[in-house]
């Protein structure tokens, strides 16, 4: 198995940090980085093979990643999505597809968590996909809710949901096995092909509809955030300095 991350995105709601700066290198605790803590995190769990999805501001990823490789013990291999200021993240995770089969961890490259979140992904592996949910945060309209049946099977995920009709938020890793790599790909190009605007989460769920496993791994009661904006920072700020 080995780790992913992407980070192809602009993040214009974080300006100026992201003037010349991906998202994901945006510092949140003195000159640690969300990527920074994003490659401690899979390399505390043993995944020190990562893939990176860049994008906007690439050069910048670029320039650091010999420093970051030797700074974590791992080797990064990147992906270079050139439509990333155009389209959205369901096409940048599709480019990645050809590392599904070794089976992938994928955090997003706005997150901010603890390791503990990969630590739980790992300790219930099983099935094809599964995703850290939040089911202890209070809703609002701009999270990715999600819905699952009686058996646990993903039924809904989307930003689109009455939140109270969520069971959680989805928090943005995901564990992807090698079993579900190339079925998942497939669902992933119908969703960019359909609509380049759509979000890989709108790839689960063509997954989901069509069979694929995707089910919910209960984060608890975490310190997180997904840094959109400035107050999103200013909470990263405040949580990353105790992971």
């Amino acid at each position: 198995m080995i780790g992913m991350v992407l980070a192809a995105g602009a993040g214009r709601r974080l300006r100026p940090y992201t003037d010349t700066l991906p998202k994901a290198l945006v510092p949140v605790d003195g000159e640690t980085t969300i990527l920074d803590i994003a490659l401690r995190n899979l390399a505390e769990v043993g995944l020190t093979e990562i893939v990176i999805v860049v994008g906007y501001a690439a050069d910048a990823v670029v320039t650091r990643q010999r420093a970051l490789e030797e700074k974590y013990g791992v080797t990064i291999t990147l992906v270079h999505n050139d439509r990333a200021e155009e389209w959205n993240n369901a096409y940048s995770l599709w480019l990645a597809r050809e590392h599904f089969a070794r089976g992938v961890l994928l955090v997003n490259g706005d997150t901010v968590h603890p390791v503990d979140v990969e630590r739980t992904l790992l300790a219930q592996r099983g099935p094809g996909i599964l995703l850290a949910v939040d089911t202890v945060k209070k809703l609002a309209d701009e999270e990715m809710k999600t819905t699952f049946d009686a058996t646990g099977q993903l039924t809904r995920i989307t930003k689109l949901m009455d939140p109270t009709e969520a069971y959680g938020e989805y928090i943005g890793a995901t564990l992807i096995e090698p079993q579900v790599a190339d079925a998942l790909a497939d669902a992933l190009e119908t969703t960019w092909r359909r609509d380049p605007n759509l979000y890989y989460e709108d790839g689960y769920q063509e997954f989901a509809e069509r069979g694929g496993e995707v089910r919910a791994a209960s984060i608890g009661d975490v310190a997180w955030v997904e840094v959109d904006n400035h107050d999103d920072l200013a909470r990263a700020r405040e949580i990353a300095c105790h992971y």
